[in-house]
């Protein structure tokens, strides 16, 4: 018999992109609050960048009043964690758990890591890779994979090609 589930719920998904820019600046695009929320889904997060520190996003008028259209409530904080290593400006780990569907939010944390990395094959280039391990998590799952389909969005593959796009030319997918 063969296996045709979808491949969303795989439990972990590691998703790379590289771009034209410093390891220092990726760093700040991804800690920074006034840098995340430029781009994806505009929800700025918080870090407290040190071993316990906490992690938060906190949602956006447009996302609230989607919600409120829509018949249903969004909570002020849609995602939280913990930073379990931080090594600015190549390597973050962190506790990771959407709050902003009762699905998600009724699921464990899931751990979330980015790696900044220069690029071997030119200089200038650095290579960012996030691991997301999903074990125990299949709605974070198949939100994460970017299932448009089914009204999640873009997830990671996105968020990482709008990162991208605003490093490399100063405009999100929005502008």
């Amino acid at each position: 018999m063969t296996d045709t589930a979808p491949t969303t719920a795989l439990t972990t998904q590691v998703y790379r992109v590289w771009i034209k820019a410093t390891p220092e600046r990726i760093w700040a695009a991804i800690t920074d609050p006034e840098w995340n929320k430029r781009y994806a889904y505009q929800a700025p997060s918080y870090f407290e960048l040190t071993k316990g520190g906490s992690f938060h996003a906190t949602a956006t008028k447009e996302m609230k009043d989607y919600a409120a259209a829509n018949g249903f409530e969004l909570p002020e904080t849609i995602l939280d964690g913990e930073v379990l290593e931080c090594e600015p400006p190549r390597r973050l780990v962190q506790t990771w758990r959407m709050l902003m569907d009762p699905r998600t939010a009724a699921e464990p944390f899931t751990t979330l890591t980015y790696e900044i990395e220069d690029a071997k094959m030119q200089a200038g280039v650095c290579k960012l890779t996030i691991t997301h391990e999903l074990a125990g998590a299949p709605e974070t799952a198949a939100m994460v994979a970017g299932t448009e389909d089914e009204g999640a969005g873009g997830g990671w593959a996105w968020i990482l090609s709008d990162l991208k796009t605003l490093l490399e030319t100063g405009k999100n997918f929005a502008a």
